[in-house]
């Protein structure tokens, strides 16, 4: 059964990433520009038309928007993400190059993401009302605050007039912080509020009470009993979120100056360097397929009940059918 799943989830993978890279081609298409032009060196190069006839020619642009989807399909299907218009290099090459700096920068915002919605949601669950509406104030603001306006909002405090944290670059862990914090805080307002809808009703259940009778503090209940039966919802949360890092990731490497996978991107769509694009959506559907996988996967273990539930189907299903 568990065979299955796997096998259908990869399946709706493939259709993620086809859907992704068909969609992503077409935008490429009829934006404005020519990618004859970024492989010369841009229009500040003055190339003659004979030059843009020939390169046309040569990587088949002069070919109908068919067939020119048709090859690059053929291309992916035998691991092709060919090469980049603009720096002339295999576009595995440069994703690997830039990778590094992108999954530390959305490794460290996904855990401190995950680490404050926990905290919060613990403690503000079931409380008082200023308690529990002041945290619902500052989760609205956040959710709702765009990254770069909050970004320049860090910067502006911690950097420039505080001078605690470095503005720009990847020089150390301190350069990470701000970024990651300006990925970080929606993030956790989001999963904030759903983890806490959550842990308010595993809190109402009968055998929170009976763990009270027992003695237990209330700090030992939210932790031990109800975070444990609330785990399902902030997982599911978490595979969206983390699965979607790399868009939040184009403008926080761009404000902060960070080298990586978003600030790639951003130049390849600006000098339309197809190729380069692709490769990055195509990525970033496939860690969202393989996130939202393990995270699927990993239901059962967060709550046993769900495979017990599962057993308990499948012999069900086998007695009926007999």
């Amino acid at each position: 059964m568990a065979l299955a799943k796997i096998g259908a989830r990869l399946a709706a993978g493939v259709g993620v990433a086809w859907g992704a890279a068909t969609l992503t081609f077409l935008a490429v298409q009829i934006t404005p520009g020519d990618p004859a032009y970024a492989i010369v060196g841009g229009p500040e190069a003055n190339p003659s038309p004979e030059v843009i006839a020939q390169v046309r020619a040569e990587y088949g642009f002069d070919q109908p928007l068919l067939v020119q989807y048709v090859r690059y399909l053929g291309r992916l299907a035998v691991g092709d993400l060919g090469t980049s218009y603009r720096l002339q290099t295999p576009v595995t090459q440069v994703l690997g190059e830039q990778i590094g700096g992108t999954v530390q920068l959305a490794g460290v915002a996904a855990l401190v993401a995950v680490v404050l919605a926990v905290v919060v949601a613990v403690f503000t669950a079931k409380r008082g009302a200023v308690v529990r509406g002041g945290a619902t104030s500052i989760e609205l603001f956040l959710a709702s605050s765009p990254s770069f306006w909050l970004g320049i909002l860090l910067l502006s405090v911690f950097s420039y007039s505080l001078h605690w944290l470095p503005s720009v670059g990847n020089a150390d862990g301190r350069a990470l912080v701000l970024p990651a914090l300006t990925l970080a805080l929606p993030i956790a307002a989001v999963l904030s509020q759903v983890l806490r809808s959550s842990l308010e009703e595993v809190l109402e259940q009968p055998f929170i009470t009976t763990a009270r009778a027992r003695g237990l503090s209330d700090a030992a209940v939210r932790v031990r009993h109800g975070l444990r039966h609330s785990l399902i919802p902030l997982a599911t949360m978490t595979g969206f979120v983390v699965g979607g890092l790399l868009g939040g990731t184009v403008i926080v490497e761009s404000l902060f100056t960070r080298q990586g996978l978003g600030r790639t991107l951003l130049a390849a769509v600006n000098a339309k360097d197809m190729p380069v694009v692709l490769g990055v959506v195509l990525l970033s559907a496939v860690v969202y397929v393989v996130v939202n996988l393990v995270v699927d996967l990993l239901y059962p273990v967060l709550d046993p009940r769900l495979k017990t539930a599962r057993t308990a189907s499948t012999t069900e299903t086998k007695e009926v059918a007999a």
